[in-house]
């Protein structure tokens, strides 16, 4: 396909003024036959087999960064799950891979590794409760390692036992160190893809080959200057397509961009997500696309239809442009991350139970959102199981991300720093749901679960 000089000069200033990025690239590595009886043996293994997968990665991706102009802002690894790389009784070996697992992200150079990842849908194994006793340790005692907790998917339903373990540990994490921002390499998931590269749930699919590359690209400074230009009085269909055009021309920037490194590294490149995922960076917000298109703050009335009017044509787009569009294409909506949605929260047009609406349309679902540090476990697990039960009857990826604030009372502002920007912490509906919760159990997959 050839570009004219307008549509170059037009990617060029996406680039340099829109903050149009490749957000993330995302190499994930099948270490699932390192496994073996001694926790030290393993750790050998994988270090071994990943310093030999990674060979080459970061140089590569650097030399692409350099010779074409475009930032690639986050370099990545995910690996085989851990739960299935190691079924100890002793939580010290747990701690031990984690760390190992830490310091091979530092000597390779990564942002991020992500694996540290528990599957509890359906039952909870003695080993499976010494993996999640780890977390809050682990988390706090690293720096890249991300860790990821599935606790409902269609098929089988929605465990509530694991939400009852899965809630202290996400306080515990917070709470461990004082540090409420090391939640944000935590996740509970709904339905993940079978092989995810997005962080803080990335896990290498088993089965998905021994090293692929997935491409994360994000650019929603580009969409909103785009809207700016459409005169105020365009029809909603002249919106539509020209969020698809962008869509289409930063997803087949970012699919050249990925197959150029998976070729220099003679590897397949498996998914490229179009996915808005926003920054503290005046501009790069989902929440001003939203207000442009035409209503006065994101949360208002109008919202949820526009997010979904604003996921389903950058899908439309983005799989226009490539054949590996990724199942998380769309729009993120974290609070913390995104300037627009915390001046939201602040002036009261956005409720925590309107993000959990706008969970149904956008593309994972309750991300970076800070609460008070002394919320009850109970509600914790309320919020949580409530996210799932739309995944789980939408078939879709949801999950919760959430940032208990020891200290911090409910429109207290709380800095994360950098690019997890900052904002006021959500105020919670308590009333009480622990009786739910101590009945215990699990709640039966929906009927849809039986088309499949």
């Amino acid at each position: 396909m050839m570009f004219t000089t307008e549509e170059i000069l037009e990617t060029v200033r996406m680039i340099q003024v829109d903050h149009l990025d490749i957000r993330t690239i995302t190499l994930g590595v099948d270490l699932l036959d390192c496994k073996r009886d001694s926790v030290r043996e393993t750790v050998k293994l994988l270090s071994e087999r990943l310093s030999l997968a990674t060979s080459g990665f970061l140089d590569t991706i650097n030399r692409v960064e350099l010779e074409y102009g475009i930032p690639i802002v986050n370099k990545r690894v995910a690996i085989t799950p851990v739960s299935l790389l190691l079924s100890s009784l002793d939580i010290e070996d747990y701690i031990y891979l984690a760390k190992e697992l830490d310091n091979i992200a530092l000597n390779i150079g990564l942002d991020f590794i992500g694996g540290y990842t528990c599957f509890l849908e359906y039952e909870i194994s003695d080993s499976d409760k010494i993996l999640l006793r780890s977390i809050p340790i682990v988390l706090n005692e690293t720096d890249r390692l991300c860790s990821s907790i599935v606790v409902a998917t269609t098929k089988a339903g929605i465990n509530l036992d694991a939400i009852k373990e899965v809630a202290p540990i996400i306080l515990g994490t917070a709470r461990l160190k004082n540090n409420p921002k090391t939640c944000a390499k935590l996740i509970v998931i709904c339905n993940p893809p079978p092989d995810n590269p997005f962080m803080a749930g990335a896990f290498h699919g088993i089965k998905r080959g021994s090293r692929v590359l997935n491409v994360g690209i994000s650019g929603p400074g580009a969409i909103r200057s785009a809207l700016e230009k459409l005169p105020k009085d365009a029809d909603i269909l002249s919106v539509i397509e020209e969020i698809k055009r962008i869509s289409f021309k930063i997803t087949r920037a970012g699919e050249f961009i990925g197959r150029e490194i998976a070729n220099r590294l003679s590897i397949d490149l498996v998914s490229v997500d179009i996915s808005l995922a926003p920054t503290p960076e005046e501009g790069d917000s989902v929440a001003r696309i939203i207000e442009r298109i035409g209503i006065e703050r994101f949360g208002a009335p109008g919202s949820t239809g526009l997010l979904f009017l604003l996921n389903d044509a950058l899908k439309k787009g983005g799989l226009m442009a490539s054949s590996f569009v990724g199942g998380l294409s769309g729009s993120f909506i974290p609070v913390s991350e995104d300037k627009g949605i915390a001046e939201a929260v602040s002036v009261g047009a956005l409720t925590i139970e309107k993000l959990e609406s706008l969970t149904n349309v956008c593309s994972v679902g309750l991300d970076m959102i800070p609460i008070p540090g002394d919320i009850s476990p109970y509600t914790l697990m309320g919020i949580i199981l409530d996210e799932m039960a739309i995944g789980v009857m939408s078939n879709k990826t949801t999950a919760v991300r959430i940032i208990p604030v020891p200290g911090k009372r409910a429109g207290e502002w709380v800095e994360l720093g950098g690019l997890l920007g900052r904002a006021p912490v959500m105020s919670v509906n308590e009333f009480s749901c622990k009786d739910l919760f101590e009945r215990g159990g699990r709640i039966p997959p929906p009927i849809i679960s039986y088309r499949n």
